[in-house]
Parts: C-alpha cells; sequence; structure tokens
C-alpha cells in the first residue's frame, strides 16, 4: 500500500517523464530532419558554387583554363569533402584531384567514410559522383565531375552541434524531472494535508467523537465538498446521539412513574395500609392503561416505520375528516374558551381515511393542549398543482427555534417540564410525520415564541 502523497508524486513525475521523453524524441526527430535537410541544401549550395567558380576560370579570348585558380578551388574543396575532376569540352581532363593528390583524396574518403558510419550510421550512404556542365556566357565549356559521400555528409562542427542539442534536451529533461518532483511533492502534500486530516477526523467520529469537526478550507472544491460531508456527517451522528439519549430518558421517565405508581400502591395494600377500594384500583388502572398507550403508540410507530406498512386507500375529502376531527375536541375547546375556524377546499386525495384521520386528530389535539385561555386555532384547507393538504395553526405559546428540527424525534418535547397534561408521550408528531410520509406526502412546520405554531400536512392528488 502507497500513501496519496506517494502516488501524486510517482505519478507526476511519471507524466513529466513521458511528456519529456516524447516531446524529446519527437523534437530530435524534427530537429534532426530539418538539420539534415538544411545540410543537403548547403551542400547543394556548395556544388552550385564549386561549379560556378570553376566556370570562370576559363578564358574564351585565348581557348585556355586557369590552372592555377581550378587547383586552388579543387583543394579547397578537397579539404570540404568533395573531390573534383575538370574536363573541357573535348572531355579531355584539365584538373584532377586524384592524381594531383591521391594520398589525400584516399585520406579525405576514409576519414569520412568511417566517421558517418561510426557517428550516423543510419544514413546508410556511401561515395557518389555527379557530372555538371560548365558554362560561360551562356555556352558549355567543359565538365566538372564532383565525387562526395552522399546523400549528405557531416564534418566535425555538425557532429557538435548535434552533440551539444542532445545535451540540451537531456539537461531540460533532467530539470523537467526535477522541478515534477518538486512540484509534485508540494501539490502532493497540499492535497494530501486536509484529506489525511479528514481521515484522522473520520476515525475520531467512528470512535464515538461526535464533537469532532475540520475547520480547515482548502481552494479544491471537491476535498472542501467532503470536508463539509464530514462535519456534516459528524453533527448528525453528534444530534442523534443526543436524541437516543434522550430518548432513553424519556423512555425510562415514561415507565418508570406508572410503574412506581403501581408498586407503592400494591405494596400498600398488600401491607394492609391501605384498603383495595375501587377508588384506588382505579387508579392503578389507569397507570397501566398509561402504559399500554404508550406501547400502543411504540407499535403504531414501528409500524409507520416497517415497509411493510399497508394503507387502505380510498377517496377522501380531507374537509369532512377535519370536522369530525374537530367535534372530538368540543368539551376541550369549550373548558379553555377556544375558537375553531375551518376554511378552503379541495379535492378529494387518494389516501388511507384512517390514518389521516389520525393525523388530523394529532395535529388539533397539539393546538389545543398548547393555545392559551380564549386562543384561536385556525384551519385552512388548499391545493396546489400536484398536492393538496391542510394547516393547522395556533396562536399559543410556540415552539423554540433552535426545538424545531427534533419536534417530530420520538419521545422529543419541547415542553422540558415533562408534563404528561400537556406534553403527551412525546410519540404523535413522530407518528403523523410517518404516516404523511407513507403517504409520499410532507408534514412541516413553523413556529415562533408567543405568537404560536403552524402544521401544514401536504398530500400527493393521485398517491397510488
Amino acid at each position: 500500500m502507497y500513501s496519496l502523497k506517494t502516488r501524486l508524486i510517482f505519478s507526476i513525475v511519471l507524466i513529466v517523464l513521458v511528456t519529456v521523453g516524447v516531446i524529446s524524441f519527437w523534437a530530435n526527430e524534427l530537429i534532426g530532419d530539418q538539420f539534415n535537410n538544411y545540410i543537403i541544401r548547403q551542400q547543394d549550395l556548395k556544388k552550385s558554387e564549386i561549379v560556378s567558380s570553376l566556370s570562370r576560370q576559363y578564358d574564351r579570348n585565348s581557348g585556355t583554363w586557369n590552372i592555377d585558380s581550378i587547383h586552388s578551388i579543387g583543394m579547397l574543396a578537397l579539404y570540404e569533402g568533395y573531390i573534383i575532376k575538370v574536363y573541357d569540352i573535348d572531355n579531355e581532363p584539365v584538373w584532377d584531384a586524384q592524381k594531383h593528390d591521391m594520398s589525400l583524396c584516399s585520406q579525405v574518403i576514409e576519414d569520412i567514410t568511417k566517421r558517418m558510419e561510426e557517428r550516423h550510421p543510419l544514413t546508410n550512404g556511401e561515395f557518389t559522383s555527379r557530372t555538371f556542365d560548365l558554362t560561360n556566357g551562356g555556352e558549355t565549356i567543359g565538365y566538372v565531375s564532383i565525387s562526395y559521400f552522399g546523400p549528405y555528409f557531416l564534418n566535425e562542427n555538425d557532429f557538435r552541434f548535434l552533440d551539444a542539442l542532445n545535451i540540451v534536451l537531456a539537461s531540460i529533461g533532467f530539470l523537467a524531472v526535477l522541478l515534477s518532483v518538486l512540484i509534485g511533492f508540494v501539490l502532493a502534500k497540499r492535497i494530501s494535508r486536509p484529506i489525511l486530516e479528514t481521515v484522522d477526523v473520520a476515525m475520531k467520529i467512528a470512535n464515538g467523537s461526535y464533537g469532532e469537526r475540520i475547520y480547515n478550507k482548502t481552494d479544491t472544491k471537491e476535498i472542501d465538498t467532503l470536508i463539509k460531508s464530514i462535519n456534516h456527517l459528524a453533527y448528525s451522528l453528534e444530534s442523534q446521539e443526543s436524541l437516543r439519549k434522550r430518548m432513553t430518558e424519556d423512555i425510562s421517565h415514561e415507565l418508570r412513574t406508572p410503574i412506581a405508581i403501581l408498586q407503592s400502591h400494591i405494596e400498600a395494600m398488600i401491607d394492609g395500609v391501605w384498603e383495595p377500594t375501587r377508588e384506588r384500583l382505579e387508579s392503578c388502572n389507569d397507570e397501566v392503561k398509561r402504559l399500554g398507550n404508550l406501547v400502543s403508540d411504540l407499535e403504531k410507530l414501528q409500524k409507520m416505520d416497517s415497509e411493510d406498512l399497508e394503507l387502505k386507500k380510498s377517496e377522501v375529502d380531507l374537509s369532512d375528516i377535519l370536522h369530525k376531527a374537530v367535534k372530538k375536541f368540543d368539551v376541550s375547546m369549550k373548558e379553555k374558551g377556544l375558537t375553531v375556524s375551518i376554511s378552503g377546499a379541495c379535492p378529494d386525495v387518494f389516501a388511507d381515511s384512517e390514518r389521516i384521520s389520525q393525523v388530523a386528530i394529532n395535529l388539533i389535539s397539539n393546538a389545543v393542549k398548547y393555545s392559551k385561555e380564549g386562543g384561536r386555532i385556525s384551519i385552512e384547507i388548499f391545493e396546489t398543482k400536484d398536492s393538496a393538504g391542510f394547516s393547522v395553526a395556533d396562536n399559543g405559546a410556540g415552539i423554540p427555534e433552535n426545538e424545531l428540527p427534533f419536534i417530530f424525534e420520538r419521545f422529543y418535547r419541547a415542553d422540558r417540564s415533562r408534563n404528561r397534561n400537556t406534553g403527551g408521550s412525546g410519540l404523535g408528531l413522530a407518528i403523523a410525520r410517518s404516516i404523511v410520509e407513507a403517504h409520499g406526502g410532507s408534514l412541516t412546520v413553523e413556529s415562533k415564541i408567543n405568537k404560536g405554531s403552524t402544521f401544514v400536512v401536504m398530500l400527493p392528488k393521485n398517491s397510488i
């Protein structure tokens, strides 16, 4: 296993090596081809220069050749790798480099051939001869045969240039690799540092330290997204852990109170301290009912969460359901002097009538419990393009803003006093939300302290 930093450095170095290698290869090939073409053009110019110089060595008036000048031209050409033979118009020899200095010509041929075979074997050339016309005033006055290593040959200066070029390319490659290692190290460190920090924090979160957070920011979008995701995960786990602990405490409280009452009452009657009167037995029965209701609520919630939840859907009139639900609280509303209004209308929705009634009863029950004396409850039925629903609003105590994200959690109550007369078991809203979501809808809330709360139920018009 290799670290991210090592992999990044190796990857960058490999990319640079391949890139430099390809560029160097093609640069060498391209420059080599261009240089060879340049040498061929220069040698063609040199041959043309030799022909032009020799053409000027003929005196048309006297019909003679300037042998001394031809000798000078021939020797200069020989030192540059060209062996010439000059003939007059009758193909009679005028001057021959090989006859003049056979050993020097042989040495030139041997040196050039050996140099090209050793240092430029791909040329695969040999000495060849080519004859050119010598003209003066537009008239042919003779011929010259030029022998040279073809298709081209390089002298020592040319090879030194190519060697220098290869050294430059190799140096560039070496510097590029060195620079890539340095850049790769810096980039790998910059990229891997926040990732390693994220991994470290993720490990701590996995071990239960849900309060851990990553505060560093980077200029890499993907890494910033990863950091935000880890922080959000930590926040969610911390919230869930807090809710889990609170739920455990609430369940314990919900069970402890009726069990303690039952235990004390029954022990008192067993010990003869109390007579088992009807009133005391009814008190014990009430506590048993409380336990039964709690278990029933838990069973309902489990069933709501189950994938096997069956909804008996039919065409449902929300207005009818809400009017029936309100009637169930006539006594409670009169005792608190509450007024209630139902307004709006919408088409029938395809839903489970009994379960939607349960949602409406739960929301209206909460509105009645938390409304002030003489308060007002407003129920509005509405529809949108694809949905229909209703809202239940009261002008009661309201819910603190920091409590809103948690009120649909199991056993959660914004009323920290745990007063069962107002707080219930803390499962009602969780059950209501599960029912609505099982229909493919949503249950949301808006609330302000001392101004009241509004719960909104949205249901698909044609949920199947």
